[in-house]
């Protein structure tokens, strides 16, 4: 089943026409990664979605119903969390703090995120520290977490991998393969690599528009499209 469904958008910056017609669908159960260079137009993408960026033309539909023109905090209670790639934490928090404070979307018992279901997947480090004490991977892992915790039906994850180090990135690969067992992801990559593993389809973006639409195996497979739109 369709659960996100992306038509035709554009949207600009100011007079900057920055996204070009771009469409996308996301399947209920499936990662999805929507990849490409810096400035392609991933985030503005997931922007849009989450009504941070309003498109002047297209549709954008969740779950059959039109969501461009809401409000970002409209957006959330409907079932879309996004994790922003500047994470902020509340450094003085206390990881379960940073939890308990966000409101949770009423969905049944079964499907509901507790702070014991999200310790039972996130590192046991998480645990007693603050948000000051944390390194870089650990607030990417939080803010994750605290936006699960809104019980989001589809997760936006925009570059959870930028600027972290190569062990950390492992460990974070292996903590969206527990998540996606629980939720739809969708996933803004620049790092292919990372994004290409844990995913079931892609597509590629650049200059705001669409190039490639395809399975993970048929994109493993087209060498040409890999170095026209995703080598540095």
């Amino acid at each position: 089943m369709t659960l996100l469904e992306v038509k035709d958008i554009h949207s600009y910056y100011g007079k900057s026409h920055i996204l070009q017609g771009v469409s996308l669908n996301v399947v209920q159960d499936e990662v999805l990664c929507l990849l490409g260079r810096n400035g392609a137009g991933k985030t503005t993408t997931l922007k849009s979605i989450i009504g941070l960026v309003l498109p002047k033309q297209g549709s954008i539909r969740f779950k059959e119903k039109e969501i461009v023109g809401k409000e970002p905090f409209e957006i959330a209670r409907l079932g879309i969390g996004y994790v922003p790639e500047d994470r902020r934490v509340y450094p003085d928090l206390t990881i379960k703090e940073n939890l308990d404070v966000i409101p949770q979307r009423q969905v049944p018992q079964k499907e509901r995120w507790s702070v014991e279901k999200i310790f039972a997947l996130f590192p046991k480090k998480l645990q007693g520290s603050k948000g000051m004490e944390l390194s870089g991977g650990e607030q990417q892992m939080l803010t994750i977490a605290r936006t699960l915790m809104g019980n989001p039906e589809i997760l936006l994850l925009d570059e959870p991998s930028e600027g972290l180090a190569p062990m950390i990135v492992k460990e974070l690969e292996h903590l969206i393969r527990r998540i996606k067992a629980h939720t739809t992801i969708l996933l803004v990559e620049q790092n292919s690599r990372f994004a290409i593993e844990l995913s079931d389809r892609g597509y590629i973006i650049e200059k705001g528009k669409i190039y490639f639409e395809g399975t993970i195996e048929d994109l493993k497979k087209n060498s040409e499209i890999k170095e026209r739109y995703l080598a540095v």
